[in-house]
């Protein structure tokens, strides 16, 4: 499954937070939240061809079910593995792969996720029904035991897991971390010194 960020956008970091919340670390925020990702998209299991998705919500029901039910084209109306792909990877744009299985976010709720300035990795946050913004399962935990209105929920309906950054599409100006585990790259085989 895919989700990419256009260049143009380099870190919408949202509004920020304030009127922390003691118990889950959560905070209010401001204004709406804003989204690195601006395009979703899906991989063909049959034809390999990427899929734009007119809505996030659309996105995360197929990447919900990506192993028990993988994507196909003709899931689209109208879309068949003949049909040109909408959308080509390449680096004219900044790629980042979700993992597959993530569960739907739980209505009322909305996910957000945002790519760092550095590109280095994207980070995941919550955006609870009454705009509590939430950046860790602990303050899932806690918003959750807080909002009894919400015990049809489990914090396993939660996933902070964040996508891949693709460094391959990553802008050239941008300074590439190496160290970092959420920037996917080619792997590259270190030479052994020898004395």
């Amino acid at each position: 499954m895919e989700k990419e960020k256009e260049k143009e956008k380099e870190a919408a970091n949202g509004s920020p937070a304030v009127n922390k919340t003691p118990k889950s670390s959560a905070k209010k925020s401001r204004g709406p939240p804003q989204s690195s990702v601006d395009t979703f998209a899906v991989q063909c299991n049959d034809c390999f061809k990427w899929r734009t998705l007119a809505t996030e919500d659309q996105f995360e029901e197929f990447r919900s079910k990506q192993s028990e039910d993988p994507f196909v084209c003709n899931k689209l109306e109208g879309i068949v593995c003949d049909t040109p792909a909408d959308i080509e990877y390449d680096s004219s744009r900044t790629w980042v792969m979700d993992k597959p299985n993530i569960p739907k976010t739980p209505k009322g709720f909305q996910r957000v996720i945002v790519l760092r300035r550095d590109y280095s990795k994207m980070d995941v946050q919550y955006i609870t029904p009454d705009g509590t913004r939430v950046r860790a399962a602990p303050g899932i935990i806690a918003y959750l035991k807080e909002h009894p209105e919400y015990s049809n929920l489990s914090p396993t309906d939660f996933c902070f897991t964040s996508p891949k950054v693709m460094s391959d599409t990553i802008p050239e100006h941008i300074e590439k971390k190496s160290s970092s585990p959420n920037v996917k790259s080619p792997s590259v085989k270190k030479q052994k010194k020898s004395n």
